[in-house]
Order: C-alpha cells, then sequence, then structure tokens
C-alpha cells in the first residue's frame, strides 16, 4: 500500500480522502491556498503545505507548485479528487514522469475521454449506444446548422472539452443554434481552451443516470450498480440517488454491461463513472460522456455495496487487489445525496459569506461530507459546495424518510444555502414517486 500521499484539493473531497488515508494508516499531505489557511481539512492532514494565493490558477492548478511540495514532502502519490486537475492529462502525466505515483486512470485514458467527440466515436465502436450526432467538430456556424438539419430538433450544443454540466446550450430551431453556437464556443475557448463544438440530438424529458467503474490492477473492469443524477439545475447536479428508480433489472443489466464494454474500450483503471442519458418511456439509453475521477456523488455507491471506493482507488494505485469479490457483488439498499451549496435556495446564485452556525444532523443511516464547520469564511474563489448530506436505508422510502429528518435538523447560519430548496423537494410528489427528470427543477421554479 502506499505509504504517503498528497491530496492535490480542498474542501469537503480533501477530508474525505484524508478520512480515509488516515484509517489505512497512510500519512497524509494537504496542500492549500490562502483564502483555505483555516479550513477543517488543513488540520487533519498530518502536514500541509501553502502553494499559492485564493486564485485557483496560481494554486490549486498550479502544477510545478503542487510538486514542489510533493518532493519536499516525501509523497509517494497525488490523490487529485475532482475538478481542478483531476482530468488534466498533462499533469498525470508529469505526476508519474516526476517518479510518483497517479491515483487515478492513465493519462492516455483521460485523454480519450476528454475530448467528447473522440469519446463518441470510441463508444459508438465498441458497442455502447450514443445519442445521434456530429462526429467531428461542426468547423463553422454554418456546418453546424446543416449539421442540426440532419440530426433534427431540439438539438444540444456542447463544448468538446467541457464537462460538469459546463459549455452546453439548447436550440430548438436554427435562429437559437445560431446565437447558442458563438456563446457555446466563445465559452469553451475562455474556459477549456479548446472551442471545439459538437452538435447532438436534444431529449427535453430525460432522465440522467450513470454507472460507476472501477478498473481493477489486474485489468479488469467491473462496473457497481448506477446512480441517478436528474434532480439538476444549469445542467448541474443537486441530488443522486441508487439505485435508479427508473431502472428494471433488464435494463440494469444493459447500462452495466455497456459500461464495462466504455472502460474496457479504452483500458480503464481506478475509478470512473460513465454518463447516459435515459428515455424512460423506451428504455433507450444513450452515452454522454465518462469522468475519468471519483465523482462527487460516490457516497451513494458506498451505501448500497458496502466499499470505500477512496480505499478501492488507493488500493488500485497500489497494484493491490480489491477488498471486495469482483464475481460477488451485490447491491443492498437504497442511498441518496444532496448537495448542500453556499447559494440562494431559489435562484441558485452564489452566497458567500462566515458561517456563524453549523449543526450537521446526526443518526442511523446519516452521514455528512462537509468541507466546513462553523467560523468559516467560505469565499468566492471556488465551487459553491459546502457539504454532502448523505442518507441510506433499506428501502427508498426508508431514506427518504430519514433525508427529511436529516435536512430539518441541519442547521447553517451566515451564508445563503439551498437547504430550504431540499425540504421543498421531500414534499414533491414527482420526486416522491420517482418519476421524475432533469427538467423537474425548472417545474418547481
Amino acid at each position: 500500500m502506499i505509504e504517503s500521499l498528497l491530496v492535490a484539493n480542498r474542501g469537503e473531497i480533501a477530508r474525505r480522502i484524508i478520512r480515509t488515508a488516515k484509517r489505512l494508516g497512510i500519512r497524509v499531505i494537504a496542500v492549500h491556498s490562502e483564502a483555505d489557511a483555516d479550513l477543517p481539512f488543513v488540520a487533519e492532514a498530518d502536514e500541509a503545505v501553502l502553494i499559492g494565493p485564493p486564485n485557483p490558477a496560481l494554486s490549486y492548478r498550479n502544477t510545478e507548485a503542487i510538486l514542489a511540495a510533493a518532493k519536499s514532502t516525501g509523497a509517494q502519490a497525488i490523490h487529485p479528487g475532482y475538478g481542478f486537475l483531476s482530468e488534466n492529462a498533462e499533469f498525470a502525466r508529469t505526476v508519474e514522469a516526476s517518479g510518483l505515483i497517479w491515483v487515478g486512470p492513465d493519462a492516455d485514458a483521460i485523454t480519450a475521454m476528454g475530448d467528447k467527440i473522440n469519446a463518441r466515436n470510441l463508444m459508438a465502436a465498441a458497442g455502447v449506444p450514443v445519442a445521434p450526432g456530429t462526429t467531428d467538430p461542426a468547423a463553422d456556424l454554418d456546418a453546424a446548422v446543416t449539421a442540426a438539419a440532419e440530426i433534427g430538433y431540439p438539438v444540444m450544443v456542447k463544448a468538446a472539452a467541457g464537462g460538469g454540466g459546463m459549455g452546453m446550450g439548447v436550440a430548438a430551431d436554427e435562429a437559437t443554434l445560431r446565437t447558442e453556437y458563438d456563446k457555446v464556443r466563445a465559452f469553451a475557448e475562455r474556459m477549456f481552451g479548446d472551442g471545439s463544438v459538437l452538435i447532438e440530438r436534444y431529449f427535453p424529458r430525460v432522465r440522467h443516470v450513470e454507472v460507476q467503474i472501477l478498473g481493477l490492477a489486474d485489468g479488469r473492469v467491473v462496473a457497481l450498480g448506477e446512480r441517478e443524477c436528474s434532480v439538476q439545475r444549469r445542467n448541474q447536479k443537486l441530488v443522486e440517488e441508487s439505485p435508479s428508480p427508473a431502472v428494471s433489472p433488464e435494463l440494469r443489466s444493459r447500462l452495466l454491461a455497456a459500461a464495462v464494454r466504455a472502460g474496457e474500450a479504452v483500458g480503464y483503471r481506478n475509478a470512473g463513472t460513465v454518463e447516459c442519458l435515459l428515455d424512460p418511456a423506451t428504455g433507450e439509453f444513450f452515452f454522454l460522456e465518462m469522468n475519468t475521477r471519483l465523482q462527487v456523488e460516490h457516497p451513494v455507491t458506498e451505501y448500497v455495496y458496502g466499499i470505500d471506493l477512496v480505499e478501492e482507488q488507493l488500493r488500485v494505485a497500489s497494484g493491490l487487489a480489491p477488498t471486495f469479490d469482483p464475481d460477488a457483488l451485490t447491491p443492498s439498499g437504497h442511498a441518496i445525496e444532496m448537495r448542500i451549496n453556499a447559494e440562494d435556495p431559489k435562484r441558485f446564485l452564489p452566497g458567500p459569506g462566515v458561517i456563524r452556525t453549523w449543526v450537521e444532523p446526526t443518526g442511523e443511516g446519516v452521514r455528512v461530507d462537509s468541507g466546513y464547520t462553523e467560523g468559516n469564511t467560505v469565499t468566492p474563489f471556488y465551487d459553491s459546495l459546502l457539504a454532502k448530506l448523505i442518507v441510506s436505508g433499506a428501502t427508498r422510502d426508508e431514506a427518504l424518510d430519514r433525508a427529511t429528518a436529516a435536512v430539518a435538523a441541519f442547521q447553517i447560519e451566515g451564508p445563503k444555502n439551498n437547504v430550504p430548496f431540499f425540504a421543498e423537494l421531500l414534499t414533491n410528489d414527482e420526486f416522491l414517486s420517482g418519476a421524475y427528470d432533469t427538467s423537474i427543477v425548472s417545474r418547481m421554479r
């Protein structure tokens, strides 16, 4: 097993990784910006290194500073968490070229899945269903218009290098397409350094379902069930649950088999997620993208399968066998995760500030992965995620009951937060029935 680990991230995911690493007897090094010096993850690490000012480009995305911290502390491995450098193939290569262990998939897999058009084409060749769309970037607006006419409106205009719900627009007609194409292209160039755009068929009423995969040290790829991710605002997830209320045993078998094929197609190693769009009326599903990292919502899979995904990541990176039998994976129960964000619960606009009160819920089947505590300041420099509230139960109904009680008990005063939104969602008949789709939040607002 790895003996020392540098966590190249912040907040709740840094704390999450630190918790498992310390349980395994691994010495943990945290890196942090000036803005995060007082956050819990810094104090909980065995050693902490200041790597720069609040600007992420000068700290959490500063590869030279992170590698220098690894060298000065004698770190043996780097875990990137999610976001920041987690899906940066160049950084992964540099880490390994420096003689360090990269806790994630190899750089070639990150590269292959990082370009959405290349990923679509690879998946189609591997027999994974893909939605109708372009097989090459739409070189200009005229090409986009031609492609959309062939695919049929409405269409999704998507940044080929995008991810995390960013760099997407919907066009119901040619006039809207002309506006969205320019907007998405400009955003992609600014955010990702790549203005390539693809055009796909847009499905107004679909569900967003993803499969957790794990590429083992021996080369096998296994699927650890699916997660429902359809409660979203601005194409970004707010709630995830496992198993999906929309997936039958027969559909689950097809979904998981397709996800394994996707992983095998790129020789996948370590944790990853195959995201799909599901038409609940027909049972058809289409490949959306592969996230080559640990997902924010991984705890719901941990509950249902009774494993620690961070531990499995570290075991794979160490060349060790998993803690479970890959041939006897048996899910049990139901889990739901709610993303507690520092944002207005109505319009979902960011709301930083000093946390005056922070009281986490407790009880059977309740887990809180938090990045903050009372007295901390939520700054405007980073993602608005404060914590993840995860509940589990023997059944979905039991998990929903525990979620309702936990949300009522979660007290946060200071920054704006979306806890009231979850209280509202947990009384929504559409959500409670399980028959919801990606437009549920828009109907609530």
